[in-house]
C-alpha cells in the first residue's frame, strides 16, 4: 500500500494526554485500533483498560463499532489531507465487572447502623 494512503491517528485520553500518532491503513478495523491502545497504554496511569472491550473509541461525536474499518469511520469534511486525526479513547469497564465491584464495596456498609436521639 502506498505511503500516502496511510492515515495518521492519535488517541486522546480522558486526562488530555495522547497515545500516538500511529499510521494505519484505511482497511484496519476499529478492533485493531483498540488492541493497539491497550498495548500502548501508559503503565503509570491508573484505571487503564484490561482488554480492548473496555475501550470506546469516539470520532466526530460517534462511538465507533469494532467491525468498521478506519476508512469507513473517517469524516469526509473538516479533515486536513495530511493532518493527524484525533480520536477519543474512553475506558468503560464492562457492566458485569462494575456490578461485581460495586457489590463488594457495598458489603461492609450493610452491617452499619445509626441512631439519633433528639
Amino acid at each position: 500500500m502506498p505511503e500516502e494512503d496511510l492515515l495518521e491517528l492519535k488517541f486522546r485520553l480522558l486526562d488530555g494526554s495522547d497515545i500516538g500518532p500511529f499510521r494505519y491503513s484505511p482497511a484496519s478495523t476499529v478492533a485493531m485500533l483498540k488492541e493497539r491502545i491497550v498495548a500502548e497504554w501508559p503503565k503509570d496511569k491508573k484505571g487503564g483498560p484490561k482488554s480492548a472491550n473496555d475501550i470506546k473509541l469516539i470520532n466526530a461525536g460517534k462511538i465507533l463499532e469494532n467491525n468498521k474499518t478506519v476508512g469507513q469511520c473517517r469524516t469526509p469534511f473538516g479533515e486536513l489531507p495530511k493532518g493527524v486525526i484525533t480520536m477519543h479513547a474512553v475506558v468503560q469497564m464492562s457492566l458485569t465487572k462494575a456490578k461485581t465491584e460495586k457489590k463488594m464495596d457495598e458489603a461492609p456498609k450493610k452491617n452499619m447502623c445509626a441512631c439519633t436521639i433528639l
